[in-house]
């Protein structure tokens, strides 16, 4: 028999960095694991077997000795897998229902409405499938509001031995269950100041806030909180966003792998920011009109002089030219660098963006020209079939040596050729 009331499910990808690094490394399959940030700097991720050892954001500087005492793995940050990875989770999701709302990289938010059958077993074949096609293990929360969704998820985790990753709240004693054994800070968007707010009015469960009168939410807190209380009563509030609207902004920044003192590896830098940024840019068919180039030294270290600035570019008309955005914000970089600072960090802003068409052109300026959209197309086809940066403007280097320091990164083992997984036989 079809449900025909609406339900979400939300489907989340089980400590999702660490999870990628297994599944190239069955010998760590009970090996604790944490992945560090940018520059190796500080804990962003944790299998459960490490959240003993080590707290979320600790710095790897001060905790490395912990790790090693405790025979933790650690692994540099490999975006390259984990957005991959996540790919394939996501296709294989949408294969399988409805519609999709892909929440971030390791969660989405499915339609279950009209699936026949018991939504549970549903909710453990997509668990099965996704585990079995990728290696990836997810959790499963299933209910009748986004919020729900993601209470039954955060259940289906919490009580993993018992569910068996997947919880369906649908019928309304097992969600009265779920939302009376539950701390109110646990619901999603209700963050730690929200929390003493909230328990300042008595409410401490997710079932004192889905009691709670929401006209009196919204006019003590905001709609948002009122949109909350009503979703955990059983009133959805929130669609499904099958597709993400375009960025308004796109930014592209990282650490030096090493403080830089000349101007040339900045704008190497520069460089390579723009060519992310200008990818992100034509991905979702947009045009930029201006941008803003920023450097600055480290502002924590009492013995280093401080400087920072930054320049606002105007375009001379819309692009996406990666060449063009290139020559632009690499001269604002001769504008703003000064001798005799140690240099931490570089950013790009594509600020002004616009879907083609939705400009006013000018009759006295001269318009992107049209062979600019085929060489891009070209560009990015080259990239996307031989891995990013295949092909490159002249100032992006294959391996600066101000590149950020990630040590212990694994192998790109989906993206690049040359380091495919290789299976040896004895």
């Amino acid at each position: 028999m079809a449900n025909r009331e609406q339900v979400f499910a939300l489907i989340d990808c089980n400590s999702f960095y660490a999870s990628c690094e297994r599944v190239f490394r069955p010998d760590l399959a009970k090996t604790p694991i944490v992945v560090l940030s940018n520059n190796d700097g500080c804990v962003i991720a944790r299998s459960y077997d490490a959240k003993p050892f080590v707290k979320m954001g600790a710095p790897y500087f001060q905790i490395k000795d912990v790790l090693r005492r405790n025979g933790v793995q650690v692994f540099s940050s490999n975006y390259a897998l984990y957005g991959d990875m996540s790919e394939r989770v996501m296709t294989i999701i949408e294969s399988m229902v409805p519609a999709v709302e892909v929440y971030s990289i390791d969660e989405a938010f499915a339609d279950l409405t009209g699936i026949p059958g018991d939504l549970t077993s549903f909710g453990r074949t997509i668990r099965a499938a996704v585990h079995k096609r990728t290696g990836i293990p997810v959790g499963v929360g299933i209910a009748p509001t986004k919020t729900l969704a993601k209470l039954a998820n955060h259940t289906a985790k919490r009580l993993q031995a018992h569910t068996g990753g997947v919880v369906d709240i649908c019928d309304q004693a097992k969600r009265d269950w779920v939302l009376r054994n539950t701390d109110v800070s646990e619901v999603w968007g209700v963050g730690r100041r929200m929390k003493v707010h909230l328990e300042g009015l008595g409410i401490k469960t997710a079932m004192d806030l889905a009691k709670a009168d929401p006209w009196m939410l919204r006019q003590k807190f905001s709609v948002v909180i009122e949109k909350t209380a009503r979703e955990l009563a059983g009133t959805s509030c929130l669609e499904l966003s099958e597709t993400e609207p375009p960025k308004q902004e796109i930014c592209s920044s990282r650490m030096f792998g090493k403080r830089l003192t000349t101007i040339e590896p900045i704008k190497e830098a520069v460089a390579t920011y723009v060519h992310r940024a200008a990818e992100k840019l034509r991905a979702q068919n947009s045009l930029c009109k201006k941008i803003r180039v920023s450097i600055r030294t480290g502002m924590f270290n009492p013995e280093e002089a401080k400087y920072a600035n930054g320049a606002l570019v105007e375009l001379p008309y819309p692009t996406n030219d990666v060449r063009l955005l290139t020559k632009a914000a690499t001269e604002a970089v001769n504008r703003l660098f000064r001798p005799g600072f140690k240099y931490s960090k570089a950013e790009i802003l594509l600020m002004d963006l616009r879907q083609p068409g939705e400009f006013t052109d000018d009759l006295f300026v001269q318009p992107q020209p049209q062979v600019t959209k085929k060489v891009m197309r070209v560009l990015d086809e080259i990239n996307q079939r031989w891995g990013s940066g295949t092909l490159r403007t002249g100032g992006v280097p294959a391996t600066p040596d101000w590149g950020m320091r990630r040590a212990m990164i694994s192998q790109s083992f989906t993206t690049k050729f040359d380091q495919l997984w290789v299976v040896k036989s004895n």
